[in-house]
């Protein structure tokens, strides 16, 4: 798998366009503001009432309606929720799109579910920063960047790829490393991951952890602690050098205990599920749930955050954290 650096990208192809950028959040404000900074001609897009208005202007950017910053921008990346791009491509975008224009997005899933289907003269792209938008600014603030994934679902102009390391450039991604792929790869392990380890199975671990704790006796603090705090410590080494550098960096004891036990709780009918998972994945089955219930009003995924919110954990965490002054308020 070859990884493309600055040296590979040409931020003049860029500089050749006008930029919009559709979105102001995580993903957003960072690309926006790393490309503006760059040196590109960038505009946001944003609804009128749209509470990010002032917070883009603020940042120096131009910011209009989204049907006027497509109908007068050639290269449109959409960092909207993806379960309101496909309104909002409809109703403002596809109206405005000229032939030759270039569609950008942050992730897969509208383009690779269908959701969006972009005419043929139009070229579509995908930069996918592996990390949070706020990594992305920050990083590229101080001199590096975020990793990122380049994909090219159309490409009637022939360049489209060389848009896309430009644009990944632009934002610092190519200080790190640039992976290419497709929208299809990119979508389905991200969802997977997300759903599987990162966002679904390890807050459960980490749930499941703390109510065993608690419920043989243990003070909440103390679970808390033991069981969401000192994951951090635990996740930076992965994130440093892997597994094996954080078995190195903890005591025999703990070592030796992950690696006999964790087993018991991760088993072969854990992997079953995560199968079942990324068969939905793939599918399309997880993509039509997830846009149906944010069509009919999402009562089950508020049900969900609240359900979150009022756990013991968050209750407990919530208290401890606002002792501990290192942590930034938000």
């Amino acid at each position: 798998m070859k990884v493309y650096y600055e040296a590979d990208a040409n931020l003049d192809l860029l500089k050749n366009n006008k930029i919009a950028v559709l979105g102001f959040g995580s993903q957003g404000h960072a690309h926006a503001l790393n490309l503006k900074e760059s040196g590109m001609n960038v505009c946001v897009g944003l609804r009128a009432d749209s509470s990010s208005v002032e917070k883009a202007k603020a940042g120096g950017l131009e910011v209009k309606s989204v049907s006027e910053a497509v109908r007068l921008s050639n290269v449109i990346m959409i960092l909207l929720p993806d379960q309101t791009q496909k309104s909002v491509y409809d109703s403002e975008i596809a109206p405005n799109l000229k032939s030759g224009d270039t569609l950008a997005f942050g992730h897969g899933f509208n383009i690779h579910y269908k959701q969006i289907v972009p005419p043929a003269d139009v070229n579509v792209m995908m930069i996918a920063p592996k990390g949070p938008g706020h990594l992305v600014r920050r990083t590229y603030e101080q001199g590096s960047g975020v990793p990122c994934l380049i994909a090219v679902e159309q490409d009637p102009s022939g360049n489209t790829k060389d848009l896309a390391l430009a644009w990944a450039k632009g934002i610092g991604g190519a200080r790190s490393g640039v992976i290419e792929t497709n929208f299809k790869n990119e979508t389905e392990t991200d969802l997977f991951g997300e759903q599987a380890v990162l966002c679904g199975g390890s807050a459960e671990l980490i749930k499941a952890g703390f109510e065993t704790l608690v419920e043989a006796g243990y003070p909440a603090e103390l679970s808390y602690f033991e069981c969401m705090h000192e994951m951090k410590l635990i996740v930076d080494l992965y994130y440093e050098g892997g597994l094996s550098r954080m078995n190195y960096s903890v005591s025999d004891t703990a070592e030796y205990g992950g690696m006999t036990r964790g087993p018991r709780v991760i088993t072969s009918e854990t992997k079953k599920e995560m199968k079942k998972i990324l068969e939905e994945v793939q599918s399309g089955q997880f993509a039509k749930e997830f846009i149906e219930e944010y069509n009919s009003g999402a009562a089950k995924f508020n049900q969900l955050r609240k359900d979150n919110r009022e756990h013991g954990i968050e209750v407990v965490g919530a208290k401890l954290r606002s002792m501990m002054s290192w942590l930034v308020k938000k």
